[in-house]
This record gives C-alpha cells, sequence and structure tokens, in this order.
C-alpha cells in the first residue's frame, strides 16, 4: 500500500531529526538496517510523530514497521479511524 504523500513527507521530516543528517531518506528506506534505528531511537521517534500527528501508535503494530513507507501508512490507518 502507498502511503499519502503529504505524511510520507512528514514522517521524513521528523526522520531528519533523529538520524544522521547524510542519511538518505527514501519511502523504502529500512529503518533499522539502513538508519541504525535502535530501540532507544525508534521510541524517541515514535514519540514525535504521535505528537506531530496526534496520535496513539499501538504497541502490537511496531513488528510491521520496517520501513518509512511502513510507518508512513500505519499513521495514514490511525488517522483514518480517527475521524
Amino acid at each position: 500500500m502507498k502511503a499519502d504523500q503529504k505524511i510520507l513527507s512528514q514522517v521524513i521530516d521528523i526522520l531528519r531529526e533523529h538520524v544522521s543528517k547524510d542519511a538518505e531518506i527514501r519511502p523504502e528506506t529500512n529503518l533499522e538496517a539502513d538508519l541504525s534505528v535502535d530501540s532507544l531511537k525508534s521510541m524517541e521517534i515514535l514519540a514525535a510523530v504521535e505528537d506531530a500527528f496526534d496520535i496513539s501508535i499501538p504497541i502490537n503494530v511496531l513488528s510491521d514497521i520496517q520501513t518509512v513507507e511502513d510507518l508512513a501508512v500505519q499513521i495514514e490507518g490511525l488517522l483514518k479511524e480517527q475521524e
């Protein structure tokens, strides 16, 4: 499933604040393998995402989030549930 471009852009902006400045971040970028996001860093990113989008990401979906686009798709789904 393709993520909404506006959400994807916001997710990339948030990630830029938390990973190496020279990291290349694209939709297919793997958070752990390509961006070296460890468990502590992922919690910081998730907190920033939750604040930015005013959502709560359930802990059980974290294992489904591997790439930048996976994260954006999850956010999009949670936003639709709130409507």
